[in-house]
C-alpha cells in the first residue's frame, strides 16, 4: 500500500495547481491522472483568457506545463483512476482502478465535471473543430459568425446570451415547445434579439469537413422533416455531470450532483477538500479551478499542522 500525506484525484488545472502547492509544501503530493490527464482542457485548442500568456495558449500545452512544473517541485502522478474511496475515518484509503491501494492523510478531490453529449457520431471529435461545451472559453472565436445552440434549460440559455455578444446570430434548438429555463432566463432570451428558438426540433448529424463542422442536419418532431442548417458552431447546452460516483455518497452532493464546500474547499469530511468544476456549477473557468486548487493545498497543509498524522 502506498503511503502519503496528501492524494490529489485528477488532473485538471485544479488538482496540477494543488500538486504544485502541496510540492512545495513537502507534501509529497500523489496525483491521479484518470482517464484524461490533464481534463477538459485537454480538448481545447486555444486557451486566450488564461493570465500570463498575451498571445494565447493550446489547452494541452498549458496541462503540460501545469504538469511539468507539478513534477519538478516532486509531485508523483500515476497513471489510473481513483475507483473507491474509504472517507469514514483517517487515514483515508484509495482503490486505484490497477488494483493498488493509496493511504493518505488527506484528500484532495479534482476529478471535474463532464460536459453532457448528445450522443451523436463524430460528436467529441469535433470538440474544438467548430463544437464546444463551453460557450465563455470560445465564444471570442464565433465574433460575427453564426452559431446553434441545443438545449432548453438555463445552460442552454447562458449560453446562447452569452455567444449573442460575439456571433451576428445564434440559433437555440430545442426539442420541445417550451423551455425548461427559469422565468428570468426565458424573459432574457426572448428579449435578445440576435437569438432565434428553433423549436420541436432535434439534431440528428453533424455535417463537417477537413476544416471542421459546418452544419447539422435536424429533424422537427412533429412532422419529421429533416433541414439541413449551415452553422460555423455548436454549442452543448445541456449541463455538465460531475464526476463523484466513485464517492459514493460520502460527500455531501448539491441536487445537481456537485459537491458541497465551505470555507473555501472544505468538504462535510475534515480533511477532504474538493476543487475545480467538481465542486463549481457556476464559473467552471480554468483560473478558478487553479485558484481552488491553491486554496485546497494550503487547507491540507494546515490540516497536518492542526490535527497531525495518524
Amino acid at each position: 500500500m502506498i503511503q502519503t500525506d496528501v492524494v490529489i484525484i485528477g488532473t485538471g488545472a485544479a488538482g496540477l495547481t494543488a500538486a504544485i502547492y502541496c510540492a512545495r509544501a513537502n507534501m509529497s503530493p500523489i496525483v491521479l491522472e484518470g482517464h484524461e490527464p490533464g481534463g477538459q482542457l485537454t480538448t481545447t485548442t486555444d486557451v486566450e483568457n488564461f493570465p500570463g500568456f498575451p498571445e494565447g495558449i493550446s489547452g494541452p500545452l498549458l496541462m503540460e506545463h501545469m504538469k511539468n512544473q507539478a513534477m519538478r517541485f516532486g509531485a508523483k502522478l500515476i497513471p489510473t483512476m481513483a475507483i473507491n474511496a474509504k472517507l469514514s475515518s483517517r487515514p483515508f484509503v484509495v482503490d486505484l482502478e490497477n488494483g493498488e491501494q493509496i493511504k493518505a492523510q488527506t484528500v484532495i478531490i479534482s476529478t471535474g465535471a463532464s460536459a453532457k453529449y448528445l450522443g451523436l457520431a463524430h460528436e467529441k471529435e469535433l470538440i474544438g473543430k467548430g463544437v464546444s461545451a463551453c460557450a465563455t472559453c470560445d465564444g471570442f472565436f464565433y465574433k460575427g459568425k453564426i452559431v446553434h445552440v441545443a438545449g432548453g434549460g438555463d445552460t442552454a440559455i447562458e449560453e446562447a446570451t452569452f455567444l449573442a455578444r460575439f456571433a451576428s446570430k445564434v440559433y437555440l434548438i430545442h426539442r420541445r415547445d417550451k423551455l425548461r429555463a427559469s422565468k428570468p432566463m426565458q424573459e432574457r432570451i426572448f428579449n435578445n434579439p440576435k437569438v432565434e428558438i428553433i423549436w420541436n426540433t432535434i439534431i440528428k448529424e453533424l455535417k463537417f469537413d477537413d476544416q471542421g463542422l459546418n452544419g447539422l442536419l435536424v429533424e422537427n418532431t412533429q412532422t419529421h422533416e429533416t433541414t439541413l442548417r449551415k452553422t460555423d458552431g455548436f454549442f452543448l447546452g445541456i449541463g455538465h455531470q460531475p464526476n463523484t460516483a466513485f464517492l459514493n455518497h460520502q460527500i455531501t452532493l448539491n441536487p445537481q450532483g456537485f459537491i458541497v464546500t465551505q470555507n473555501g474547499p472544505e468538504t462535510n469530511i475534515p480533511g477532504v477538500f474538493a476543487a475545480g468544476d467538481v465542486q463549481d456549477p457556476y464559473y467552471r473557468q480554468a483560473i478558478s479551478a487553479a485558484g481552488s486548487g491553491c486554496m485546497s493545498a494550503i487547507k491540507a497543509e494546515r490540516f497536518l499542522e492542526e490535527h497531525g498524522r495518524i
